[in-house]
């Protein structure tokens, strides 16, 4: 199938952040000319990187704008043959799956910007005293890239491209502004996320010499190629289901597992998500942001675009394991919140068990199940960004996120408790607010294909209450410990980052039909696609 080019709109959106980080690097070669102050230095290197990611989010509503919701196909294609000897393309583009993950990234990412910048209000956390600034607005910028590229690319070799430009830039702003186990935790990070990087890289390769001139898509031979469209074509048509097996085992379910293990590690899935609590505690407030609004949903991305639709003969052989497996996030790290002491630790995983009900909805592969596990991802992308800013504003100012070691917070900081208390509601799935309607859709569409684990699944619920409204009784209700009667009540800084997003998730548990009419064509046709081989 050819291609054509209909729009660079995807291009510029991805490679903005990029330029802007080009010059915030010119700016520092100038300076050892120049000589400029180090203020001036840091505010126009903050400035650089704050417009270029509003002209991101800027973008992102001109793509909203013109994106069909009743069209199945890729839309605001850029496509040209990259290198013609190995038939590497740059093809990009967006469907109803990848555009609502590429509007949160431009929204997340900018409101985490905002909140790296001290221009509406103090920042007096360890982490933005003003060291190195310039080096952490460009390592944001790549990283914004990377995660632009990733859920836009339809090319196997750019995507796994971008997948791996998002890997430095987190390891640099973990292991150098992060906390006092940085490096621990970005070492961590980068090992657990390399290792799947290097099974998807297994998997790629060997996807590419299954596909050949043997190969027929339409009648017509198919050469040796990277394009996720032709190699989806294939995959539909049972040529991987077909194709010679390796040591006995048939290849696409080879390759299934591969991906998926790489994919589940970016989740993260039980066992692998070890990486992630420490990643969060050590993390700058913005970055762990980043981390739970957009880059867990990176691996659920990748499994609907590769897994399930590649290969939906494995995607249906594997689906009790992932429905298992998506179980286990949910209710094993429920409980495990309740014995966290530390905020940020505790939010942390809280986002493992919420990316569970993704894992279950996606293995029920039913209309319910997976436009649930999609509107998880889109609702989890913006509580969890105001739990990690909810969690940087009492550390900003306390220097500790002991949960134990507060108390009465509710009579100084009364705006402070009510964004918390809303938040809080959001993540438990209390119903009218954004983290409901994701679940709701999941359990209903688990529950036709494995309705035990849906009962197990659903007893979470009750413990993911239990340990949000403790926390509030310990932090917020009693008497006020006199430790922090000089706390003070949200700035304007921390009411711009958080207000939208609180926003954001009352109307969408409310009304969420703008979400579901951007992907449910598109999510119908994958389900066409794997419900065919059940």
């Amino acid at each position: 199938m050819e291609y054509q080019t209909t729009s660079t709109l995807l291009t510029w959106m991805t490679f903005l952040p990029m330029i802007g980080a080009g010059l915030i690097i010119g700016l520092v070669i100038l300076n050892y000319v120049f000589s400029l102050s180090k203020a001036a230095l840091d505010n126009v290197s903050r400035a650089i990187a704050f417009v270029s990611t509003l002209g991101v989010l800027l973008l992102a509503v001109r793509l909203w704008a013109g994106f069909d919701g009743n069209s199945t196909g890729m839309q605001f294609v850029h496509h040209f043959v990259w290198m013609r000897q190995f038939n590497i393309e740059y093809f990009m583009g967006v469907d109803g799956i990848s555009i609502t993950m590429v509007l949160l990234t431009a929204l997340i990412t900018f409101v985490a910007m905002i909140a790296s910048v001290p221009w509406w209000g103090k920042i007096e956390g360890q982490h933005f005293t003003g060291k190195k600034v310039p080096g952490y607005m460009v390592m944001f910028l790549l990283l914004e890239t990377g995660m632009l590229g990733t859920f836009c690319a339809l090319d196997f070799f750019q995507f796994y491209i971008f997948w791996e430009l998002m890997l430095l830039p987190m390891y640099f702003l973990i292991g150098i502004w992060g906390g006092p186990r940085k490096e621990y935790a970005a070492i961590k990070f980068f090992l657990y996320t390399l290792a799947g990087s290097v099974l998807m890289l297994l998997c790629m390769i060997g996807l590419y010499y299954a596909s050949g001139p043997s190969t027929l898509v339409d009648g017509t031979p198919a050469q040796h190629t990277f394009n996720i469209m032709a190699l989806s074509a294939m995959g539909q048509a049972g040529f991987f289901a077909g194709a010679a097996p390796v040591l006995g085992f048939a290849f696409s379910k080879i390759v299934f597992v591969g991906l998926f293990i790489g994919f589940s590690i970016k989740v993260p899935m039980f066992p692998f998500h070890t990486w992630l609590p420490d990643a969060h505690v050590e993390a700058p407030t913005p970055i762990s942001v980043i981390l739970a609004g957009i880059l867990l949903k990176m691996g659920a991305y990748g499994m609907l675009r590769f897994n399930f639709q590649m290969l939906p003969d494995a995607a249906n052989w594997a689906a009790h394991t992932i429905a298992v497996f998506g179980m286990i996030n949910i209710v094993y790290a429920a409980f495990v919140c309740l014995a966290q002491k530390d905020l940020k630790k505790m939010i942390a995983y809280s986002s493992v068990s919420h990316m569970g009900f993704v894992l279950l909805g996606m293995a029920a592969m039913t209309p319910q199940g997976i436009t649930g596990a999609v509107f998880t991802m889109v609702s989890h992308g913006l509580i969890s960004p105001m739990l990690f800013l909810i969690a940087g504003v009492i550390y900003d100012r306390a220097h500790t996120r002991d949960i134990e070691g507060f108390g009465g917070l509710a009579q100084k900081m009364p705006e402070y408790s009510g964004i918390m208390g809303l938040a809080f509601m959001a993540s438990l799935g209390l119903p009218g607010l954004a983290g409901f309607i994701g679940e709701f859709l999941v359990f209903a569409g688990a529950f036709v294909k494995f309705r035990l684990f849906t009962v197990v699944s659903a007893t979470a619920v009750i413990i993911t209450a239990a340990y949000y409204l403790w926390t509030i009784q310990r932090m917020f209700l009693g008497k006020l410990n006199d430790k922090w009667s000089t706390l003070w009540d949200l700035n304007w800084r921390e009411r711009i980052t958080l207000y939208p997003l609180g926003v954001m998730v009352i109307i969408f548990g409310f009304y969420p039909l703008p979400v579901f009419d951007l992907m449910n064509k598109s999510l119908h046709a994958l389900m066409d696609v794997v419900c065919s081989r059940i």
